[in-house]
């Protein structure tokens, strides 16, 4: 009866995990279909073909690496140029330095303002969060990933970043696009095994 019992809590304790998981894995799976549209409708895409979007590759859904920042506003940062893999640049401005914990280590990135972005409308509270790691050159692209938000996504002076959302710049993909390098304040010794991989179409 005793062992039993405990098969019955071990599968009822693996069921509830299973379902936890289940509505994470699932958003992540729904933002990735929306981010694979964007591409093949989007104006000035590289990507063209649903056959050149089977090519994308991601790590699988990760918990790990959705975490919740601190976020150091900068009002007095000054605009600078920000140098992209085409070889222009680009007129942006710190707005904020968002600190948290890691796989048990501290970590800072900045966020950064379009200046040129922020004329639209549609995107005046938008927030650029670009950024390499230990992976990139290897499993992920050597140019570094992005991240976007919005200014509404800081709550209470903390922002949830989920990695999994990382995504490739159009020069993963194809050159002379004016992809933003990332910044070396933005550079993380540590792995970000989650997100968009290296494009996997060989060439």
């Amino acid at each position: 009866m005793v062992i039993r019992f405990l098969l019955l809590l071990l599968t009822g304790f693996l069921s509830t995990q299973i379902v936890a998981q289940t509505p994470f894995s699932e958003e992540i799976a729904k933002h990735r279909e929306t981010y694979k549209n964007d591409l093949l409708t989007s104006k000035g895409s590289p990507l063209k073909s649903k056959e050149e979007l089977s090519y994308l590759r991601f790590y699988e859904p990760d918990s790990t690496y959705r975490v919740v920042a601190t976020v150091q506003l900068t009002p007095k940062a000054e605009p600078f140029e920000m140098p992209t893999y085409n070889g222009m640049t680009r007129p942006h401005v710190e707005y904020a330095v968002v600190s948290f914990v890691l796989n048990g280590k501290p970590q800072k990135l900045t966020l950064y303002r379009n200046l040129n972005l922020i004329r639209m409308p549609e995107y005046r509270d938008y927030l650029f969060l670009p950024f390499k790691d230990a992976t990139s050159g290897f499993a992920t692209y050597g140019g570094g990933r992005y991240l976007d938000f919005r200014m509404s996504d800081i709550k209470n002076g903390q922002l949830t970043i989920d990695f999994n959302k990382a995504y490739n710049p159009y020069c993963a993909f194809s050159e002379g696009y004016p992809c933003p390098i990332p910044p070396k304040n933005n550079v993380l010794t540590v792995p970000i095994e989650a997100g968009e991989k290296t494009y996997g179409k060989a060439h």
